[in-house]
């Protein structure tokens, strides 16, 4: 199954739902950050989401309960290789050399990337 892409609303609506892991869109709204969205305005956001076929739902009455169709795992790892081919030419290491001369990591955060690539190495011996 292909995963599309997520606007900004969509991500945070969906942030939401794979933190709650069910709920209705009052629940929904109770998690999301001032100024809080009208709420149609977050309705329609799941619905839009509910076709992208990111959440479904179980129908109480009238009422729908939405939960998370595809994981918080699945996304990130779309987003993960969107990124690596759009921007760093599907190289982890200019990726990571980026991170690195933006000061976006220290010298604890390459020291914990080094240690997960040595498992890794010890893995597959």
């Amino acid at each position: 199954m292909e995963i599309k892409d997520l606007t900004k609303a969509e991500e945070q609506i969906m942030q939401v739902i794979w933190q709650i892991e069910k709920g209705f869109v009052k629940e929904v709204m109770e998690f999301l950050p001032e100024p809080k969205a009208a709420y149609n305005t977050v309705s329609t956001i799941i619905r839009i989401l509910e076709v992208k076929g990111f959440i479904g739902h179980t129908a109480f009455g009238k009422a729908h309960q939405y939960h998370p169709l595809i994981s918080k795992e699945d996304y990130k790892r779309h987003a993960t290789e969107k990124l690596l081919g759009n921007y760093f030419e599907n190289s982890v290491e200019s990726m990571f050399s980026f991170f690195v001369k933006e000061e976006k990591m220290d010298v604890n955060d390459v020291d914990e990337i080094l240690k997960m690539i040595s498992k890794l190495k010890n893995k597959s011996k």
